[in-house]
């Protein structure tokens, strides 16, 4: 399943997304330029290695970013086409109608809380693992948590393959979100496709949740954003 756009309507233009998207593009077409070799000695720097914070050494080559940093820059960098695509996707799709609630600069600090604990969140269970964590995919899970609380009845228009069945569904977000959810549950438990923080996934899709409800809290809009 593909998606491609949502049925809900903005009031805002959404400047922050379209800044987010950018400047992954950017750095992602930096990394295409510098070569193989240096592409991956700037996923060392830049990413975030869990054993590097919980056994307190420094794993990365030579870097002027410091460690504190990391969690920060690493949701800027990608691993590959695909890996910035389906990100981007989401984001595109879901972040506009976030920021729309939020407001630009909240919606920014969102954005980046849902990442900062969705690395603390695989952290915690992954504690010694090596592998350089780097990718939008928590912060955009928090967007996507945000989405399910504040649009549940919206419609997500999906390209469905089913060999040569091919059709565009329109699915309730509940269902979309949720069951994208699921996935990511049953494979961090299952700890499928190595390599993947399926938990930072899941940590900051809850995480978008709970903060999207904490700033609804109260506020006489919540009923009309959410039916």
């Amino acid at each position: 399943m593909i998606p491609f756009k949502d049925d809900c309507r903005i009031r805002s233009f959404p400047f922050v997304t379209i800044g987010i998207v950018v400047v992954n593009v950017l750095v992602f077409l930096y990394q295409l330029s510098a070569g193989q070799a240096e592409s991956q000695r700037f996923v060392m720097q830049m990413g975030f290695i869990p054993y590097e914070v919980t056994h307190f050494v420094n794993l990365r080559p030579e870097s002027v970013v410091p460690l504190y940093l990391t969690p920060f820059t690493a949701m800027f960098v990608h691993g590959g086409i695909l890996h910035l695509f389906g990100n981007m996707l989401y984001l595109w799709i879901f972040g506009d109608n976030i920021e729309d609630v939020l407001g630009h600069l909240r919606f920014l600090l969102f954005y980046l809380g849902c990442g900062i604990i969705a690395t603390g969140v695989q952290v915690f269970f992954e504690p010694n693992s090596q592998l350089p964590m780097i990718g939008a995919s928590g912060a955009v899970a928090g967007v996507l948590g945000a989405f399910l609380v504040c649009f549940p009845t919206a419609r997500v228009y999906t390209l469905v393959f089913l060999f040569f069945w091919i059709r565009v569904l329109r699915i309730p977000a509940l269902f979309f979100l949720g069951l994208w959810f699921l996935i990511q549950l049953s494979s961090a438990l299952g700890r499928s496709a190595g390599g993947i923080a399926w938990f930072a996934h899941i940590g900051g899709f809850i995480a978008g949740v709970v903060l999207i409800l904490k700033y609804l809290k109260g506020r006489t809009s919540f009923t009309k954003i959410g039916a």
